[in-house]
Protein backbone atom coordinates (compact mmCIF):
# COMPACT_ATOMS: atom_id res chain seq x y z
CA UNK A 1 0.00 0.00 0.00
CA UNK A 2 1.23 3.68 -0.64
CA UNK A 3 2.12 5.78 1.98
CA UNK A 4 2.05 9.85 2.09
CA UNK A 5 3.17 11.78 4.67
CA UNK A 6 1.33 15.02 4.90
CA UNK A 7 2.97 17.63 6.89
CA UNK A 8 1.76 21.43 7.99
CA UNK A 9 4.28 23.92 7.35
CA UNK A 10 3.65 27.02 10.01
CA UNK A 11 3.88 25.96 13.56
CA UNK A 12 5.05 22.25 12.51
CA UNK A 13 7.98 22.53 10.37
CA UNK A 14 8.66 25.64 11.67
CA UNK A 15 9.33 27.79 14.62
CA UNK A 16 7.45 30.74 13.51
CA UNK A 17 4.47 32.08 11.55
CA UNK A 18 6.31 32.51 8.30
CA UNK A 19 3.30 35.08 6.70
CA UNK A 20 4.62 37.11 9.33
CA UNK A 21 8.65 36.61 8.94
CA UNK A 22 8.28 36.98 4.96
CA UNK A 23 6.07 40.28 5.24
CA UNK A 24 9.33 41.24 7.95
CA UNK A 25 11.80 40.21 5.74
CA UNK A 26 10.73 41.78 2.25
CA UNK A 27 8.86 45.17 3.89
CA UNK A 28 11.50 45.58 6.82
CA UNK A 29 10.13 46.21 10.36
CA UNK A 30 8.26 49.30 9.95
CA UNK A 31 6.44 48.90 7.13
CA UNK A 32 5.21 45.49 8.73
CA UNK A 33 4.13 46.98 11.71
CA UNK A 34 2.49 49.93 10.42
CA UNK A 35 0.52 47.08 7.86
CA UNK A 36 -0.05 44.84 10.93
CA UNK A 37 -1.49 48.32 13.03
CA UNK A 38 -4.00 48.81 10.10
CA UNK A 39 -5.14 45.43 10.20
CA UNK A 40 -5.35 44.98 13.81
CA UNK A 41 -8.99 44.41 14.27
CA UNK A 42 -9.58 42.50 11.52
CA UNK A 43 -7.22 40.21 13.15
CA UNK A 44 -8.67 40.07 16.61
CA UNK A 45 -12.03 39.33 14.68
CA UNK A 46 -10.60 36.53 12.84
CA UNK A 47 -8.85 34.87 16.22
CA UNK A 48 -12.25 35.44 17.93
CA UNK A 49 -13.77 33.47 14.91
CA UNK A 50 -16.02 36.55 13.86
CA UNK A 51 -13.71 37.10 10.49
CA UNK A 52 -13.15 34.62 8.30
CA UNK A 53 -9.24 33.49 8.02
CA UNK A 54 -8.71 34.13 4.13
CA UNK A 55 -10.19 37.44 4.40
CA UNK A 56 -8.49 38.67 6.72
CA UNK A 57 -5.13 37.48 5.41
CA UNK A 58 -5.89 38.09 1.73
CA UNK A 59 -6.66 41.89 3.10
CA UNK A 60 -2.53 41.76 4.76
CA UNK A 61 -1.58 40.17 1.79
CA UNK A 62 -3.11 42.61 -0.90
CA UNK A 63 -1.78 45.69 0.84
CA UNK A 64 1.92 44.37 1.09
CA UNK A 65 2.06 42.84 -2.05
CA UNK A 66 -0.26 43.98 -4.66
CA UNK A 67 0.94 45.04 -8.29
CA UNK A 68 4.70 43.68 -7.17
CA UNK A 69 5.76 41.73 -10.54
CA UNK A 70 5.80 38.23 -10.36
CA UNK A 71 8.99 37.44 -11.05
CA UNK A 72 10.24 39.94 -8.24
CA UNK A 73 8.32 38.63 -5.43
CA UNK A 74 9.48 34.75 -6.22
CA UNK A 75 12.75 35.95 -6.33
CA UNK A 76 12.49 37.42 -2.80
CA UNK A 77 10.82 34.10 -1.86
CA UNK A 78 13.95 32.29 -2.71
CA UNK A 79 15.77 34.50 -0.62
CA UNK A 80 13.56 34.48 1.53
CA UNK A 81 13.86 30.93 2.02
CA UNK A 82 17.71 30.79 2.14
CA UNK A 83 18.40 33.16 4.66
CA UNK A 84 15.67 31.77 7.03
CA UNK A 85 16.24 28.20 7.49
CA UNK A 86 17.04 28.29 11.00
CA UNK A 87 13.45 28.96 10.94
CA UNK A 88 12.60 24.92 10.57
CA UNK A 89 12.34 22.59 13.27
CA UNK A 90 15.70 19.76 12.38
CA UNK A 91 12.92 16.74 13.95
CA UNK A 92 10.54 17.69 11.24
CA UNK A 93 13.27 18.01 8.62
CA UNK A 94 14.77 14.48 9.41
CA UNK A 95 10.96 13.47 9.72
CA UNK A 96 10.93 14.44 5.47
CA UNK A 97 14.13 12.77 4.50
CA UNK A 98 13.38 9.22 6.56
CA UNK A 99 9.73 9.23 4.86
CA UNK A 100 11.85 10.21 1.53
CA UNK A 101 14.55 7.79 1.80
CA UNK A 102 11.59 4.69 2.30
CA UNK A 103 10.08 5.76 -0.96
CA UNK A 104 6.97 7.71 0.48
CA UNK A 105 5.59 10.23 -1.07
CA UNK A 106 5.36 13.32 1.13
CA UNK A 107 3.68 16.44 0.77
CA UNK A 108 3.58 19.94 2.42
CA UNK A 109 -0.10 20.72 2.99
CA UNK A 110 -0.12 24.48 4.13
CA UNK A 111 -1.88 27.48 4.35
CA UNK A 112 1.14 29.65 3.22
CA UNK A 113 1.65 31.08 -0.28
CA UNK A 114 3.64 28.00 -1.98
CA UNK A 115 6.03 30.81 -3.85
CA UNK A 116 7.42 30.49 -0.72
CA UNK A 117 7.10 27.45 0.87
CA UNK A 118 8.52 25.61 -2.02
CA UNK A 119 11.62 27.21 -1.73
CA UNK A 120 12.86 25.02 1.27
CA UNK A 121 11.96 21.79 0.03
CA UNK A 122 13.50 20.98 -3.50
CA UNK A 123 12.08 17.99 -3.68
CA UNK A 124 8.72 17.73 -2.10
CA UNK A 125 4.97 18.43 -3.61
CA UNK A 126 3.87 21.65 -1.79
CA UNK A 127 -0.14 22.26 -1.72
CA UNK A 128 -0.07 26.05 -0.26
CA UNK A 129 -2.15 29.32 -1.27
CA UNK A 130 -1.85 30.21 -4.31
CA UNK A 131 -1.85 33.50 -5.86
CA UNK A 132 -3.45 35.34 -8.61
CA UNK A 133 -1.07 36.50 -11.12
CA UNK A 134 -2.40 39.41 -14.57
CA UNK A 135 0.07 40.17 -16.52
CA UNK A 136 2.60 39.24 -14.71
CA UNK A 137 1.65 41.16 -11.22
CA UNK A 138 0.42 40.18 -8.35
CA UNK A 139 -3.17 41.19 -8.09
CA UNK A 140 -3.39 40.77 -4.08
CA UNK A 141 -5.90 37.79 -4.72
CA UNK A 142 -5.75 34.08 -4.09
CA UNK A 143 -6.40 31.84 -7.08
CA UNK A 144 -7.41 28.89 -5.01
CA UNK A 145 -8.77 28.69 -1.41
CA UNK A 146 -6.53 29.41 1.62
CA UNK A 147 -5.22 26.01 2.16
CA UNK A 148 -6.45 25.55 5.78
CA UNK A 149 -9.55 23.57 7.72
CA UNK A 150 -11.01 20.80 5.16
CA UNK A 151 -9.11 22.63 2.17
CA UNK A 152 -6.33 20.67 3.36
CA UNK A 153 -8.16 17.36 3.33
CA UNK A 154 -9.93 18.78 -0.41
CA UNK A 155 -5.78 19.26 -1.55
CA UNK A 156 -5.02 15.64 -0.83
CA UNK A 157 -7.79 14.44 -2.71
CA UNK A 158 -7.68 16.12 -5.56
CA UNK A 159 -3.93 14.65 -5.85
CA UNK A 160 -4.58 11.53 -4.29
CA UNK A 161 -8.99 10.59 -4.72
CA UNK A 162 -8.59 6.87 -3.82
CA UNK A 163 -8.49 7.17 -0.11
CA UNK A 164 -8.58 3.01 0.08
CA UNK A 165 -5.34 3.05 -2.03
CA UNK A 166 -3.06 4.81 0.35
CA UNK A 167 -1.87 5.05 4.12
CA UNK A 168 -2.10 8.44 5.41
CA UNK A 169 0.36 9.65 8.59
CA UNK A 170 -0.46 13.49 8.97
CA UNK A 171 1.73 16.48 10.96
CA UNK A 172 0.05 19.54 12.32
CA UNK A 173 -0.22 21.80 15.42
CA UNK A 174 -3.29 23.97 14.83
CA UNK A 175 -6.91 24.72 14.02
CA UNK A 176 -6.07 24.84 10.69
CA UNK A 177 -4.74 21.13 10.69
CA UNK A 178 -7.54 19.63 12.68
CA UNK A 179 -10.02 18.58 9.62
CA UNK A 180 -6.06 16.59 7.98
CA UNK A 181 -5.32 15.02 11.14
CA UNK A 182 -8.94 13.53 11.28
CA UNK A 183 -8.72 12.30 8.00
CA UNK A 184 -5.46 10.38 8.14
CA UNK A 185 -5.09 7.28 8.83
CA UNK A 186 -1.92 7.96 11.74
CA UNK A 187 -2.02 11.77 13.06
CA UNK A 188 0.47 13.29 15.33
CA UNK A 189 -0.11 16.95 16.92
CA UNK A 190 2.54 19.55 17.77
CA UNK A 191 5.29 16.88 16.67
CA UNK A 192 9.13 17.76 16.41
CA UNK A 193 9.23 20.12 19.41
CA UNK A 194 12.27 18.43 21.66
Amino acid sequence: MKKIYAFDFDGTLTTKDTLIEFIRYAKGTMAFGWGFARYAHLLVLMKLGLYPNWKAKQKVFTYFFKDMKLEDFNALCQAFAASSRHLLRPAGIKAIQQAQNKGSEVLIVSASIDNWVQPFFADVKVLGTQIEVIDGKLTGRFLTKNCYGQEKVNRILTLFPDRKDYHLTAFGDSRGDKEMLAFADESYFKPFRQ
